[in-house]
C-alpha cells in the first residue's frame, strides 16, 4: 500500500480523498494556488506544496509545478479528483516515469475513453449504443454549420476533451451553430488546453442516466448501479440521484452490460463512469465516458456502502476487488444537491466573494436517515473568480425516494449561507416541485419548468400560512414593542395568557392572527377559525429559526430586512413584517419607491473578465447584437444587446476584471 498520496487538485474533492486516505492510514499532501494558501483542503492535509499562480493553468494543470511537488514530499502516488488533471495522458505517463501511482486508469485508456471522438467510435465497436453524429474534427465554424445541417437540428456541439459542461452548446440553426462552435472551441481552449470540436444529434426531451464501473488489473470489472443526473442547467449537473427513478431491472442492467463491455475493451482499471441519454421509450445512447471519480459520486456510495474512492487506491496498488457484481446491491435512496456561488435570480451566473457565513446542517447516519455534506470551504473562506464555483456537495439518504427528497429539503432549509450569492432558494425550490416529486424528469426540466428564470414568488395556501405562522413566533420571542425595529409586534406589557390581535404582513398578502400565549407556546388563529399551535426554542441572533407548528418541524432562515424580516424556506423567500392593525392599515398607504432606470448602460452582470469587446464608440447595434464578452468561473459569457442604440462611451477595455453592475458600455440616450 502506498505510504503517502498527494491530490492534484483542491476543494472538496481534495478534502473527499483525504478523508479515505486518513482512515486507511495513509499520508496525505495538498497542493495549492498563491489564491488557495488558506484553502480548506490545505489545513485538512498532512502537508502541503505551494505552486504558485493564480488561475489553473498556471498551478493545478501545470504538470511540471504537481510533479515538483511530488519530489517535495515524497509523495508516491496521486490522486487527481475530477477536473484539472484527472483526464490528461501526458499527466498519468509523466508519473509514472517519475515512478509515481497514478490512481486512475493508464495512459492507453484516458486517450480512448476520454477523448470523445475515439470513445464514440470504440464504443460502437464494443457494440455499444451510439448517438449518430460526426465524429471526425470540424476545422472551423463553416464546417460546423454544414455538418449540422446535414445531421439535422438540433444538434450539440461539444469539445471532445473534458468535461462539467465547458465547451457545449446546443444549436437549432445555422446561426447558432457558427456561434456554439466559435464559444466551445474557445471555452474547451482555456480550460482543456485542447479546442477539438465534433458535433451529435441532440435527442430532444432525454434523461442523463449514468453507470458507475470499478475495474482491478485482475480481469474484474463491475458496475454499482446508475445515477440519474437529469436536472441540469447549462450542461452542468444541478441535482443527481441514485438510483433513477425511471429505470427497470432490465434497462439497468442491459446498460450496466454494456458499460461493463466498453471498460473491458480499452483495459480499463479503477473507477470510471459510463454516461448515456436515455429516450421515453427507455432506449438507451451512449454519450461519453468520464475516465475519473465523478462529482456525484457520493450518491452510488450511499446506496451500496462501497467507498469508491478506497477502491480506486486498493486497485491503485495492485489488489483485487473484493466486490463482485453479485455483491453489488442497490438499497434505499441517495439524493445530491450541488451548491453554487452563483445567483439564480441574474440568470444563474456566478458570484464571488468571503463567506461570512458558513453553516451547514448537522451530519447524521441512522438506520433510516444520512445528511452528508462534501465541502471545500469553511466560514471566512473565499470564493475566487479563478476556480470552478461549486461551494459543497449536500447529500441525503432515507429508505425510500420520497423521505430522501424530504430529508434533502429540510437540510437544505437548514443551510446557513451568506456573504456570496448562492443556489441554495432554486436548490429547495426543486425539491418541492410536483414533476420532480414524481420523478418526470428531463435534462431540459430547468428550462421548462423555469422558463424566465428562477425569481421570488408568493406561497399561497398552506405555505402561505405556515410563513404567517413563522413571521409571528419570531415577532413574539424577539421581544420588542409593537411595530419597533424589524416590525414585530410582541406581547410586552401584556398578562402572559392575553391575546392581541396582529397582521403577518407576507409579500402582498395581509394575514390576520389572533395569538394567545399557552404555556411557553403560542395558539394562533386566522380569520377562517383555524387553530394551529406553535413552539420554538429560537432566540434572537440566531439566523436558523426551528419552529414545531401542530406537532412537525420546520426550518426557517431568517435575514434582517428594513423595518422588517426576511423568511426563507422551502424555496420560498418572503418579506414579514408583523404590525398591529391600525398600522398594517396605515403601512398600505406608503408610496413605493421607483427603481432607477439603468436602460442606457450594459451593466457587468457577474465578476469576471473582459475578453472580447465587439463593438466600438459610435457603433449602432441592434436587438440580439453580441457586444462582449466576460469571462467567469472558466466560462465564456456573450452580451447581448437588449434593444437597438448607439454606443456612446465604453469606460472598459479587453483584459480589464470587472465586478458586479461594473459599467461595460454606455448608449446615447
Amino acid at each position: 500500500m502506498f505510504s503517502k498520496i498527494l491530490v492534484a487538485n483542491r476543494g472538496e474533492i481534495a478534502c473527499r480523498v483525504f478523508t479515505t486516505a486518513r482512515r486507511m492510514g495513509i499520508g496525505t499532501v495538498a497542493i495549492h494556488s498563491d489564491v488557495d494558501a488558506e484553502a480548506l483542503h490545505v489545513k485538512s492535509a498532512d502537508e502541503a506544496v505551494g505552486i504558485g499562480g493564480k488561475t489553473a493553468a498556471e498551478s493545478y494543470l501545470d504538470i511540471d509545478k504537481v510533479i515538483d511537488a511530488c519530489r517535495q514530499s515524497g509523495a508516491d502516488a496521486v490522486h487527481p479528483g475530477y477536473g484539472f488533471l484527472s483526464e490528461n495522458a501526458e499527466f498519468s505517463e509523466r508519473l509514472a516515469k517519475e515512478g509515481i501511482t497514478f490512481i486512475g486508469p493508464s495512459a492507453s485508456a484516458i486517450l480512448c475513453m476520454g477523448d470523445k471522438i475515439t470513445s464514440k467510435k470504440l464504443s460502437a465497436e464494443a457494440g455499444v449504443n451510439t448517438v449518430p453524429g460526426f465524429m471526425g474534427i470540424i476545422e472551423d465554424a463553416e464546417q460546423c454549420v454544414k455538418i449540422s445541417a446535414d445531421i439535422g437540428y438540433p444538434v450539440m456541439i461539444k469539445a471532445s476533451a473534458g468535461g462539467g459542461g465547458k465547451g457545449m452548446r446546443i444549436a437549432w440553426n445555422d446561426d447558432e451553430a457558427r456561434e456554439g462552435f466559435n464559444r466551445s472551441r474557445s471555452e474547451a481552449k482555456s480550460s482543456f488546453g485542447d479546442d477539438r470540436i465534433f458535433v451529435e444529434k441532440f435527442i430532444t426531451q432525454p434523461r442523463h442516466i449514468e453507470i458507475q464501473v470499478m475495474a482491478d488489473s485482475h480481469g474484474n470489472c463491475i458496475y454499482l448501479g446508475e445515477r440519474e443526473c437529469s436536472i441540469q442547467r447549462r450542461n452542468q449537473k444541478v441535482v443527481e440521484e441514485a438510483p433513477s427513478p425511471f429505470l427497470d431491472e432490465a434497462t439497468r442492467k442491459a446498460m450496466g452490460d454494456q458499460a461493463v463491455a466498453l471498460a473491458r475493451a480499452v483495459d480499463y482499471v479503477s473507477a470510471g463512469t459510463v454516461e448515456f441519454i436515455v429516450d421515453s421509450q427507455k432506449q438507451f445512447y451512449f454519450l461519453e465516458m468520464n475516465t475519473r471519480l465523478q462529482v456525484e459520486h457520493p450518491v452510488t456510495e450511499l446506496i451500496t456502502g462501497v467507498d469508491l474512492v478506497e477502491q480506486m487506491i486498493r486497485v491503485a496498488a495492485g489488489q483485487k476487488l473484493e466486490i463482485t457484481q453479485g455483491d453489488v446491491k442497490l438499497t434505499g435512496w441517495a439524493i445530491e444537491s450541488r451548491l453554487y456561488a452563483e445567483d439564480p435570480k441574474r440568470n444563474f451566473l456566478p458570484s464571488i466573494g468571503r463567506l461570512s457565513r458558513y453553516r451547514p446542517p448537522q451530519t447524521l447516519t441512522t438506520a433510516d436517515h444520512v445528511v452528508r455534506n462534501d465541502t471545500g470551504v469553511e466560514e471566512g473562506g473565499e470564493i475566487s473568480m479563478y476556480y470552478d464555483p461549486m461551494i459543497a456537495k449536500l447529500c441525503t439518504w432515507s429508505t425510500t425516494r420520497e423521505a430522501a427528497i424530504d430529508d434533502m429539503s429540510r437540510a437544505l432549509d437548514q443551510f446557513d449561507l451568506s456573504g456570496v450569492g448562492n443556489n441554495l432558494q432554486f436548490l429547495s425550490s426543486i425539491m418541492k416541485h410536483p414533476r420532480f416529486r414524481a420523478g418526470d424528469l428531463s435534462t431540459a426540466f430547468i428550462d421548462e419548468e423555469y422558463p424566465e428564470g428562477f425569481h421570488d414568488s408568493d406561497p399561497e395556501g398552506d405555505t402561505l400560512a405556515l410563513f404567517a405562522v413563522a413571521a409571528a413566533v419570531i415577532a413574539h420571542r424577539s421581544q420588542r414593542a409593537p411595530d419597533a425595529g424589524q416590525g414585530s409586534a410582541v406581547l410586552r406589557g401584556k398578562q402572559a395568557s392575553e391575546s392581541s390581535d396582529i397582521v403577518a404582513i407576507i409579500g402582498q398578502t395581509h394575514n390576520h392572527l389572533t395569538v394567545t400565549p399557552d404555556a411557553g407556546m403560542l395558539n394562533l388563529q386566522d380569520e377562517s377559525g383555524k387553530r394551529m399551535l406553535a413552539e420554538t426554542s429560537w432566540t434572537p441572533g440566531q439566523s436558523v429559526a426551528t419552529i414545531r407548528i401542530d406537532g412537525r418541524e420546520y426550518d426557517f432562515k431568517l435575514s434582517p430586512r428594513v423595518a422588517a424580516i426576511g423568511i426563507e424556506h422551502g424555496g420560498f423567500l418572503v418579506k414579514a413584517q408583523v404590525l398591529s392593525p391600525r398600522k398594517a392599515e396605515l403601512a398600505g398607504l406608503m408610496p413605493v419607491k421607483a427603481p432607477a432606470d439603468l436602460s442606457k448602460f450594459l451593466l457587468c452582470p457577474m465578476p469576471g473578465l473582459v475578453t472580447t469587446l465587439m463593438v466600438a464608440e459610435g457603433d449602432t447595434v441592434e436587438p440580439g447584437q453580441a457586444l462582449a464578452i466576460v469571462e467567469a468561473m472558466k466560462m465564456e459569457n456573450v452580451l447581448q444587446a437588449e434593444k437597438a442604440g448607439v454606443v456612446a462611451r465604453i469606460p472598459v477595455a479587453a483584459g480589464d476584471s470587472l465586478m458586479v453592475d461594473d459599467i461595460i458600455m454606455e448608449f446615447e440616450t
